[in-house]
């Protein structure tokens, strides 16, 4: 399948449930599946099989009534929409034990995502490598970022320091910024910045199991 010229415009709980099936997708592959319903990939998602018809139909036609969905044809649908093929160059702010963690995993299923810089503040932690990436101190951000061509970057910093940091970021040409920090941070206008807050995310989860428990009693 040729690659989609123009990215469907989707909504971001779309976009990270496309993430998800492509996941999922992905390992039904592996596990030599060919094709699956939307009932099967509802009890391996535990997204309703309600919402995967109607995320899927935001696509064009990708199934047949009583036939499913081929694994493979999906698969080549959602990586054209989420997979990028240009390589995007990233760097991580703020090489805690969760910033290591994520330089340690460095999106290895995906070539063309590579964190390539790291920042810190701390003195010890300054001039150590993790998997190949060196830590630089936060005060060489105008050096490093332009040298390394980075457009994206991952902050772990905390959230009473983070806005200083992102708007250095930002102005050495990053234009996307995955904070995990939960306050908000200002920045210009084209600049994409999407956040993860753990606590809300647990939260989440945990609403979501007492309520699959209860239904269960």
């Amino acid at each position: 399948m040729d690659r989609l010229i123009e990215k469907p415009k989707l909504s971001k709980a779309t976009t990270k449930r496309l993430s998800l099936y492509l996941r999922c997708l992905k390992e039904l592959h592996k596990e030599g599946v060919q094709r699956i319903k939307s009932s099967e990939f509802s009890q391996l998602t535990h997204v309703g099989s309600a919402t995967i018809r109607r995320d899927f139909s935001q696509l064009g036609e990708l199934g047949r009534s009583g036939y499913g969905y081929d694994v493979s044809y999906l698969i080549s649908v959602f990586s054209s929409i989420l997979d990028t093929i240009e390589e995007k160059r990233i760097a991580l702010i703020g090489c805690g034990n969760l910033g290591q963690a994520l330089v340690n995993n460095n999106f290895r299923r995906n070539d063309n995502l590579n964190i390539v810089c790291a920042f810190d503040t701390d003195p010890e932690k300054i001039g150590s490598v993790f998997n190949g990436v060196e830590v630089y101190s936060m005060d060489r951000l105008d050096e490093i970022l332009p040298k390394e061509k980075v457009t994206v970057a991952i902050s772990t910093v905390p959230s009473q320091y983070s806005q200083a940091a992102m708007e250095s970021v930002v102005k050495n040409g990053v234009t996307a910024i995955l904070s995990f920090a939960p306050d908000p941070i200002k920045v210009p206008e084209g600049i994409t910045v999407h956040y993860i807050d753990l606590t809300t995310e647990l939260q989440t989860l945990i609403y979501f199991d007492e309520l699959a428990q209860s239904r269960r009693g």
